[in-house]
């Protein structure tokens, strides 16, 4: 399980140097979200560097830059990144999940968890099975209207919702990113 946990480390890097980006692209109670996920990712990247260390292997380092999915240039841009992250990072814990140790198992549990309610956090929409690839997510729902964030402005809004519409997340493979660091330029 040592490669399970080298990815979720890998992948705990990649998201540290998004949140980067993300607080970079927004302001206000946003940029306080985008502070407190960059936080988060950060002590959880140490606590996997201390698991491997401590498991006798030597912790990847960081690369210089990653190859976003896309172009952040707006606060919206940002926020969609913030969950694409937060969805491959739930991925690549449940992948960890599987590990023989109780120890860390129960690190990727909670791990997974906080990933999956950060993303409820930027858009609020549940997928049945959080991190497994190919899930439609559906927007969260009371009283036959949902709440919707919008992102520019971090205000809630009720809207009808529609039956016939779900919400969908992208299935991007969880280290698509993650794995590669591209050079400085």
């Amino acid at each position: 399980m040592a490669d399970a946990l080298a990815k979720a480390l890998s992948a705990e890097h990649a998201a540290v140097y998004a949140y980067g980006v993300i607080g970079a692209r927004t302001s206000g109670r946003l940029r306080t979200r985008a502070t407190a996920g960059f936080d988060a990712h950060r002590a959880r990247r140490d606590q996997l560097r201390s698991l491997i260390t401590q498991g006798g292997g030597s912790p990847a380092e960081p690369g210089p830059t990653y190859q976003l999915p896309f172009e952040v240039s707006s606060s919206s841009d940002a926020a969609r990144l913030a969950v694409l992250v937060e969805q491959r990072l739930t991925t690549a814990y449940l992948e960890l999940a599987a590990d023989p140790d109780a120890s860390v198992r129960r690190v990727a549990a909670l791990a997974a968890q906080e990933c999956a309610t950060r993303a409820y956090g930027w858009q609020p929409a549940i997928a049945a099975f959080p991190g497994m690839p190919g899930q439609t997510a559906s927007p969260a729902q009371s009283n036959d209207a949902s709440e919707t964030t919008d992102v520019t402005t971090d205000e809630t809004t009720e809207e009808p919702t529609d039956e016939t519409t779900d919400a969908t997340t992208e299935t991007i493979d969880p280290t698509s990113f993650a794995s590669e660091p591209s050079a400085a330029q």
